[in-house]
C-alpha cells in the first residue's frame, strides 16, 4: 500500500479521493500530485492519463474543465497495469456498474 503526499493546497475537484484509492494498491509506493494550470480544453469529467515514463515510475496528467495537474507515481509496475489501476479506481466506472 502507498501513501498519498500532500504539497499543495491546491487540487482539481475530486482527485485527491481517486488517488488515494490507486495509493491502496500494493504495487504504488508513492502518489504525488504536482502543478497545477489553466489549459483551453473543457473537459466535464475528470480524466486520468498516462503520460511519461519517470526514472521511478510514471508522470500522468489529471484533466477536469480548463484546469490540469500532473500527478507523479513511483512504482515498478509498467504502463499497462497503471491504466488497469486507473480504470478500476475512476469513480465514474464505479457510478456505471451501480446502474446496471
Amino acid at each position: 500500500m502507498g501513501r498519498l503526499v500532500q504539497n499543495h493546497s491546491t487540487h482539481i475537484e475530486g482527485l485527491i479521493k481517486w488517488l488515494k484509492k490507486i495509493a491502496a494498491s500494493n504495487e504504488i509506493k508513492t502518489v504525488t500530485p504536482a502543478s497545477l494550470s489553466k489549459t483551453n480544453g473543457k473537459g466535464e469529467k475528470l480524466v486520468l492519463k498516462v503520460t511519461v515514463k519517470t526514472n521511478e515510475g510514471y508522470k500522468l496528467l489529471a484533466r477536469k474543465g480548463k484546469l490540469v495537474q500532473e500527478v507523479f507515481l513511483v512504482t515498478s509496475l509498467d504502463e499497462c497495469e497503471i491504466m488497469e489501476i486507473i480504470e478500476k479506481t475512476n469513480p465514474k466506472s464505479y457510478r456505471r456498474k451501480k446502474g446496471s
